[in-house]
């Protein structure tokens, strides 16, 4: 076993940092754990500190050991040095042992050659293990000769470990920070052929990233990536190797359009013709010991300036009412932005997950379909390529692994799912690398709206002809027949998984598969990174099901424009206590409907961000009055006083003759018929 390729980690971390706790969750996958307890029991009477070691104890699963070494502070150094490969080892924390180790009845001892016994023991252990630290060299120096030699040892110590382990982390306020080893920065470079005219791209092709999740062989470490054009005519689709937990996988290349600000020269090629940029950045993989599990503490919006541009809305200078339902869109924008004048998305993404399903749940999909469509959006065809060209957003195609017949058994194994979640989450992190300000989750696959019903239905209790959709053929008719084998097959599927525990991860290796998997990924990591998400669909909305398990913050991250007419997407709405903006029922496939919401809740934003307090209430009115609108330069208001009128009453027309039609003269007192 292995932490992203380590086999040895120091966490540090301050008092009630989170750092227990995040070390626990790198050795969850485990199956047995050895706890290595290093505290003394304490004065008897110190209720407080019983508590805390109570609760230490009672966070431990019940497969895992306890081992206490407070009696001796040599027995640590034995326990590290006897564990074999197969071990792994908890110890919390060095704080308590060097507690021990300067107690009086330990004296005298050598403190120096003891931690350097304990840091080579660390260096030669071929077991997993995880050792926890507090962190007090950050605090003033103690007053007292007892606590300058504490918070010395321990120093000591823990530069010691660190030196001796494969990796170090430093926990604050809950949020994990790595310091060994260290990540390198991506490189950002334009290449030259970016901007020749050849490299122009359609302009009404979206820009549009292929990824391929485990497909394509990968490129040797040290074969040249070529740039230019060239890269999109020979470059290989990457692949995504079984194990994404490894620190040395590289997430694949972005690929954008050549934005030139200058239309380029006329070539014999074909107006809106020709090939992609050459990618503008590769991001390395940064090992970040990713392990999803079920209550992470992912962030949360900023809960007070989502009401605070609300509020604000009601004192622009707006002609009617307001927003009305729109309002939710600036609530939520200045939430997730952390601002109360929020701005609109400039830089978005959509990440089309292309994945089928198997068995029943495909009954009426036409075989290859998923795939056309895929195609027809690397070509910047299809509704989606076109609207995402319309919005200036990315479009990034992944394909997820096919899943198996749910009624027959898992949809997808574990250590596949694991690696979904994972490949998902690095994803979201690489659009937020690259600046991405909004991801648009899409999806299209054989079975996906079926397989996403089964998800409901286990997540929220509902009954599957409740929550799936009619099966509509590709000449427009119902095929009642398609939908009532898709509802055997799901019921089937959760008669099989009856006795399940139903947690996260067995829905998704049962019933979800690799779409959803990945998706849910995509939701964890852009929630990591504070990235808002538009859902739109089945996938997405049964992604945002499981996810609340894994961490429950990933819902306040999402929005959802419209339930396109769906019943799944209406019941995980109401679960997840999402609204939709608009009620149109567009059905344009997932992430379409997105798309031609969005320009609608961009120029919500825009207006909540530009237009100016209302001026009887302070705003700026300095639009009143002004200059001639003639354009003669003269200053026609000139010796007016501020109690005349602004536009003069006309003057009645003397007698004379009125021109009714081009030359029909209408004499006074003549009634024009």
């Amino acid at each position: 076993m292995s932490v992203d390729g380590w086999h040895t980690l120091l966490v540090l971390g301050g008092i009630r940092s989170g750092k227990s706790e995040i070390a626990e969750s790198l050795v969850a996958d485990a199956p047995t754990v050895r706890y290595v307890a290093t505290a003394p029991a304490g004065d008897p009477e110190d209720t407080e500190w019983a508590a805390r070691l109570a609760t230490h104890r009672a966070r431990r699963p019940g497969s895992w050991t306890t081992e206490e070494t407070a009696a001796d502070p040599g027995r640590l150094v034995e326990v590290i040095a006897a564990a074999g490969p197969n071990e792994t080892l908890l110890v919390d924390d060095l704080g308590g042992w060097v507690t021990v180790l300067l107690d009086p009845a330990h004296q005298p001892a050598d403190d120096t050659a003891t931690i350097a016994e304990l840091a080579a023991a660390v260096r030669s252990s071929t077991a997993r293990l995880v050792l926890v630290s507090p962190e007090v060299g950050l605090s003033l120096v103690p007053t007292t000769p007892l606590g300058r030699a504490f918070t010395d040892a321990l120093g000591a110590a823990n530069r010691a470990v660190a030196d001796a382990c494969d990796a170090v982390a430093l926990v604050v306020a809950g949020q994990t920070t790595w310091l060994k080893p260290a990540a390198p920065a991506p490189a950002h470079a334009v290449p030259p052929a970016a901007t020749s005219p050849e490299a122009e791209p359609s302009r009404d092709a979206a820009p549009q990233v292929a990824t391929s999740w485990a497909t394509a062989p990968r490129p040797a470490p040290d074969q040249a990536a070529p740039t230019g054009a060239a890269a999109n005519r020979t470059a290989p689709a990457q692949a995504v190797p079984a194990d994404l937990g490894a620190g040395d996988v590289t997430l694949p290349e972005v690929l954008t359009p050549a934005a030139a600000p200058v239309p380029a020269p006329a070539t014999p090629e074909a107006p809106g013709t020709g090939d992609w940029a050459a990618p503008t950045m590769a991001l390395p993989m940064i090992a970040t010991g990713l392990v999803i599990q079920p209550g992470m503490e992912l962030p949360m919006p900023d809960d007070y300036t989502g009401p605070q541009a609300v509020d604000r809305l009601a004192t622009l200078d707006l002609p009617g009412a307001g927003l009305g339902v729109l309002e939710q869109v600036v609530g939520f924008a200045a939430a997730t932005q952390g601002t109360s004048m929020p701005r609109p998305w400039d830089s978005v993404r959509v990440l089309l997950i292309q994945g089928d399903h198997e068995g029943g749940v495909s009954a009426g999909a036409p075989a290859g379909e998923s795939a056309r469509r895929a195609r027809q959006a690397r070509a910047g065809r299809g509704a989606l390529a076109r609207l995402a060209a319309e919005n200036r957003a990315d479009l990034q195609i992944v394909e997820a692994p096919t899943s198996a017949p749910i009624e027959d058994g898992p949809a997808l194994p574990g250590d596949e799912v694991e690696a979904a979640l994972r490949y998902g989450w690095r994803l979201a992190e690489q659009a937020a690398d690259a600046g991405v300000q909004l991801l648009v989750l899409a999806a299209c696959g054989a079975g996906a709206e079926a397989a996403a019903a089964a998800v409901l239905a286990a997540t929220a209790g509902a009954e599957p002809p409740t929550v799936l959709g009619r099966v509509i053929t590709e000449q427009g008719e119902i095929d009642d027949a398609a939908w009532m084998v898709r509802c055997a097959a799901v019921r089937d599927a959760l008669h099989r998984t009856r006795r399940s525990t139903r947690e996260a991860k067995d829905i998704l290796a049962e019933l979800g598969g690799g779409d959803i998997a990945l998706a849910t990924g995509v939701l964890l990591g852009a929630t990591a990174r504070k990235v808002p998400v538009l859902l739109d669909g089945p996938v997405g909305t049964a992604a945002a099901m499981v996810s609340r398990d894994l961490a429950g913050q990933a819902r306040h991250w999402c929005l959802l424009p419209d339930h396109g007419g769906r019943p799944g997407v209406r019941l995980a709405a109401d679960v997840l206590g999402l609204t939709p903006l608009v009620d149109l029922r567009l059905d344009l496939g997932e992430g379409a409907t997105a798309l031609a919401a969005l320009p609608l809740l961009r120029s919500a934003l825009t207006l909540a961000a530009t237009l100016p307090v209302h001026p009887s209430l302070g705003g700026d009115d300095s639009d009143a009055g002004g200059t001639s609108d003639s354009g003669t330069g003269d200053d026609s208001d000139a010796g007016r006083t501020d109690d005349e009128p602004d536009f003069a009453e006309p003057e009645p027309a003397g007698p004379g003759p009125t021109t009714i039609g081009s030359d029909e003269p209408v004499s006074p007192g003549r009634r024009a018929d």
